[in-house]
Parts: structure tokens; sequence; C-alpha cells
């Protein structure tokens, strides 16, 4: 099996990640607070482990990851049935792994997926436990429908953060700025922070977290990254500082100007980035 073909089965593999990462904190949110949403977004955090190791691992072989994002099983109604769903969606994985592994005879490739298997494994068994829990302790869906101007902002930031932290994962992944690739997974991670801050001000608010990302700049020159990076960093600072002084909530006016701060930050560092790449260009 050659290099194209390998990718395209990564690729694959990837999308599958992406999907299982947005359905788990999904339900990790709509839940609310507790141990068991605790623990979904634990699994969330190690499905995103798999999904930079072969992001990783398709740039290694000279192709690009795709941002495209799986099929999920939300599912409606009980927890439970969401937990059955979660079931489902790791039988997924673990068949389509077990099936590349079949296929694929780079030995390197075969240890990476023969790895996330095991995870998947686990994770099949920890959600089969979460549904008999859901179903002895009546586990619900706290989301509403509250859609007032307020809970729009809030969901525009969710939006916001999603798109971002696609953007600099993808960044970190291409550039050959090992300084940058650097920061820029840094960011990514505050920005998955912020992602969750707000699910949850939301959740807290009666509102339903969409959490679907808008248009993510794939640029492929490391100047070019970080040229969008700082102006969409210019965009969203001034939008939460708008936010953080139009609402009168001490509590959400802190929220938001602490977003604004860390964005501020992000693009002092984005800026600090570029003009050592412009200097001394690493493609």
């Amino acid at each position: 099996m050659d290099k194209e073909q390998i990718i395209a089965l990564l690729n694959e593999d990837l999308e599958g990640e992406h999907g299982a990462i947005i359905q788990y904190l999904t339900h990790a949110y709509a839940m609310g607070e507790g141990e068991m949403s605790c623990e979904i977004e634990a699994i969330a955090r190690e499905e995103m482990r798999h999904l930079d190791w072969l992001a990783e691992a398709i740039v290694e072989l000279g192709g690009e990851p795709r941002l495209t994002r799986g099929n999920m099983r939300l599912g409606n109604g009980e927890v439970a049935n969401w937990m059955a769903n979660n079931v489902l969606l790791e039988e997924d994985a673990i068949n389509l792994y077990k099936k590349h592994l079949e296929m694929i005879d780079d030995p390197k490739i075969k240890r990476l997926i023969q790895r996330i298997i095991s995870d998947e494994q686990s994770h099949h068994h920890d959600f089969q436990h979460f549904q008999d829990k859901a179903k002895r302790e009546g586990a619900r869906d706290v989301r509403g429908n509250a859609s007032d101007e307020t809970t729009k902002v809030i969901d525009w930031g969710i939006a916001h953060e999603y798109t971002v932290i696609l953007q600099y994962m993808f960044h970190s992944y291409m550039t050959k700025n090992r300084e940058a690739k650097q920061q820029l997974e840094d960011q990514a991670i505050n920005e998955m922070q912020h992602l969750g801050w707000l699910a949850e001000e939301l959740v807290d608010r009666d509102g339903t977290p969409a959490i679907e990302h808008t248009e993510v700049n794939q640029s492929l020159k490391t100047g070019d990254m970080l040229r969008a990076d700082i102006g969409i960093e210019k965009k969203v600072a001034a939008e939460y500082d708008r936010a953080a002084k139009a609402t009168k909530e001490d509590k959400l006016k802190r929220l938001f100007l602490r977003l604004r701060d860390n964005e501020v930050y992000h693009a002092s560092v984005f800026r600090d980035l570029l003009k050592d790449e412009e200097k001394n260009p690493s493609d």
C-alpha cells in the first residue's frame, strides 16, 4: 500500500475521531455538572489525543489532515439512549480501525492503530457502564430552548472557539516553524477551554450549544497562517469587548473580559512569531 492510500485511510479515521469529540462534548455539556459528564469530557480529551496522533502521522507521510467531521450518533430522549449511541459509535470506530489495521503494512502506523484500538475498547466499556448508570440515576438533559440576545452572543462565541481550535491545530500540523507549532498548539488548548466555559454558561442559561464552526483558514505557508490568526483574534477580541460592555451581569462581564484578554494575548504571540517568520522564513 502506497503513502497516498495510507493517508486516505488515516484521514477517514481522523474524521471519526473529530465526530466522536463533538458527540461526547455535546452529551457532557447537556448533562450539566456531575461525575458522569466529567468522565465523558475526559474521554473526549482522549479522542483529541487520537486526532492529534493521526494528524501528525498524516503530515509525516506527506499529506494534509482533513477537517471534515465524521458521522455522529447524537440521539434524542433519555441520557441512557445517548450512552447507547456512544457505545455504537465506539463499535463503529473499533471496526473501522481493525479493517484499516489489516490493510496497512507500515509497522509504525499499525502500532499506532493498535494503540488507539486499545483506548476505544476501554471507552466502549465505559459507555456501557454509563448507560446502566444513567438508567439507575435518572440522568437527564438539562438544556433548554432559550434564545435571547445573550444566549445568541454566547453561541456565537462557541462557534468562533470551535473554528479557531480547528484552525490553530491545522496550522500547527502544517507549519515548519517549530516555535510557531508549539505556540499554535498551546493557543488551541486555551481555545478548547474557552469553548467549555461558554458551553457550560449557555446550558446554565437554559440554552443549547450548537457546537458548529465557520470557515477555517487552511493556509500552508507560515506567514499566511499567522496573518490569518492575528486577524481573527483581533476581530473576536473586539467582539468580546463589545459583549462585556453591553451586559449588566457581573459574572458574564468577567467571563467576556477574560476571553477578550486571552484573545489579545494570542494575537500578541502571533505578531511576535510573524515578525520572526518574516525575518527568517521557515517555508
